[in-house]
């Protein structure tokens, strides 16, 4: 039987790109562990053995992110430490941030926004534009606070956070210790991990007292 020429085999599917196989790797990860059992120590292991220099504990100091500050410590992992300072921050939590470093000598990355624009806007609407108007409240926020966090984002495939479901409410039912995020204007997905999800203000209390793990002055 003759072949009939016009019939052409259908075009091969293009490879994946780098994007695709982040992201396909990423999607694997939550198909195939089940995070929700696992210790923050074991998160935190597995997160630093999966990612090298991409896995940074993102923190603004409070009870969760100083505790996993000292586990990572504790374990020998180089999980990247960072934080945002919105150009607001208290002497305090300027001085926090050195004794910190002292304590567990590790750098702490600092990212903050562009001092251009904040000027512009401090410029435009005044210093306290947050109590004017719901608006101008996220206006403010944007720009102090998610622009410079969606800059570290970039430089990540595993973003840690301290959030806990005894919280709220709303974080009791959406605080799972793994998901994927996207970064912000691509489509390049992010790992996000909550190890402590399921500790109590009480345990993390406790556990900061047993082994001395400073506090924030405020």
């Amino acid at each position: 039987m003759t072949a009939n020429p016009r019939q052409q085999a259908s075009p091969a599917a293009p490879p994946d790109t780098p994007l695709d196989q982040h992201n396909q790797r990423l999607e694997r990860y939550l198909r195939e562990i089940d995070f929700e059992p696992m210790s923050p120590e074991e998160i935190l292991r597995w997160a630093d053995q999966q990612f090298p220099e991409r896995a940074v504990i993102s923190t603004s100091f409070q009870y969760s992110g100083l505790v996993m500050i000292h586990l990572a410590a504790q374990l020998g992992l180089r999980l990247r430490l960072a934080t945002v300072d919105t150009l607001r921050l208290h002497p305090e939590t300027y001085a926090f941030i050195k004794e910190v470093e002292a304590r567990y000598q590790r750098p702490i990355e600092v990212y903050r926004p562009d001092p251009r624009l904040v000027g512009e806007m401090v410029k435009r609407h005044g210093e306290y534009l947050f109590f004017d108007s719901k608006f101008k409240q996220e206006h403010c926020c944007q720009l102090r606070k998610k622009q410079p966090h969606d800059h570290l984002l970039k430089t990540a495939d595993c973003w840690i956070a301290g959030n806990r479901r005894d919280q709220s409410a709303h974080r009791r039912e959406h605080t799972p210790k793994a998901s994927l995020v996207p970064e912000y204007g691509t489509r390049r997905m992010i790992l996000k991990l909550f190890p402590m999800a399921d500790w109590t203000e009480e345990q993390l209390l406790e556990y900061i007292a047993a082994h001395n793990i400073p506090k924030h002055p405020l």
